[in-house]
């Protein structure tokens, strides 16, 4: 099998939203990327295939990682979060947890449905294996590890997604610029009945005389083509070639990191507006979608030092009526990085010679501009 592996450093080779001119509002950070996040780590397996052996299909499928205090970082400290289902046809391992404790320990997977298994009995190796953790210091792990269907494209029953492919996505993981589109997890995604995959953006919110980072990474394997909005521009409405089907289908999960002080209750609502920014592009979160939000902020640093929750001194949090800001950097930012998926993306012919077309860049910008919404 041919394996690919998509360094994530100077990997921004692909077009961007912004690129193209599209105006989204907000003020990004310098890589307008999840890595904005202090000590935010993201790494990818990328797996492509045409032959497999023993009858199975093409491999178009891989892995994310996503390493919330990074791989030299203290993995044994908890990082607060919370966690929103907006259409709950879908897995993301953990959140019960979440949910219950408000934190997790470790590091994010994302991959395709049927290597979940895989993702997460893998990321339970890695984490075992590091000299910081393990079952002599922490006596169970429960890994965040999330997924999105790519079987239109990729033989998802042939296990394409090994072990050795989550160490590399894992060990590789690092911070700085960040490739999207047909990359890591997103390899075989669609969005809007266009290639889709990983995207990614960020903004920076002034708060209370402090600047603080909000960074999101998303896995866009959703939509149908006639409700396509972007930036509320119909543009799914004269861009109607190479459709796929006749409804809504598939999934997305979307990762909000932020370096913002702020308790589990709080990146709830993070995560909530998330989906807001889901909605933006135009999907009104079909009953077979499986659209998923987990939100979690590096402020707060404590180690655990017991086997049955961190110990906690004081936490500092941001009050809640000051927390408009930050909904709408969320909201902005995934909004931004589903466009930047479908922007990077290429074309991919995978299982069954079926193809799936990458947007026109031409054609996008010739309806955003008819609607003035276009720099340039």
């Amino acid at each position: 099998m041919k394996v690919i592996q998509r360094s994530t450093l100077g990997a921004s080779a692909e077009l961007r939203a912004r690129d193209l001119g599209l105006p989204f509002s907000g003020t990004t950070g310098p890589l307008n990327a999840i890595t904005d996040v202090a000590g935010v780590e993201v790494g990818y397996a990328t797996v492509t295939s045409d032959s497999y052996g023993g009858g199975n299909g093409p491999a178009r499928t891989g892995v994310t990682a996503i390493l919330p205090r990074g791989r030299s970082g203290p993995l044994k400290a908890p990082v607060w979060a919370g966690f929103h289902s907006l259409n709950g046809n879908g897995e993301m391992t953990g959140t019960h947890w979440i949910r219950e404790a408000g934190y997790f320990l470790g590091p994010i997977g994302i991959t395709n449905t049927h290597s979940l298994g895989t993702v997460h009995q893998a990321m339970l190796q890695w984490m075992i294996e590091k000299p910081d953790i393990g079952f002599g210091a922490y006596s169970w792990m429960l890994p965040v590890v999330a997924e999105t269907c790519d079987a239109y494209l990729n033989d998802m029953n042939a296990f394409h997604v090994t072990l050795a492919h989550v160490m590399e996505a894992l060990n590789g993981a690092s911070g700085g610029p960040l490739a999207e589109g047909n990359v890591g997890g997103g390899t075989g995604m669609i969005c809007f009945e266009f290639k889709g995959g990983t995207g990614t953006s960020s903004r920076i919110v002034e708060l209370l005389g402090e600047s603080y980072t909000i960074g999101c990474l998303v896995q866009a394997n959703f939509g149908s083509r006639p409700l396509l909005k972007v930036l509320g521009v119909p543009v799914g409405e004269y861009l109607t070639a190479d459709r796929l089907w006749a409804g809504e289908q598939g999934s997305i999960i979307v990762v909000v990191a932020t370096d913002a002080p702020l308790m589990p209750t709080q990146l709830e609502r993070l995560a909530r507006r998330a989906g807001l920014g889901i909605g933006r592009t135009g999907t009104p979160s079909g009953d077979g979608s499986g659209d998923l939000c987990l939100a979690f902020s590096t402020a707060n640093l404590t180690k655990s030092q017991s086997a049955a929750a961190p110990v906690l001194g004081d936490l500092a949090f941001l009050p809640n009526n000051r927390l408009d800001s930050m909904f709408e950097a969320t909201a902005q930012s995934v909004e931004e990085a589903i466009i930047n998926a479908i922007v990077a993306a290429e074309p991919m012919v995978g299982r069954e010679n079926r193809r799936v077309a990458a947007i026109d860049h031409d054609a996008l910008k010739a309806v955003m501009r008819n609607y003035g919404r276009l720099n340039g």
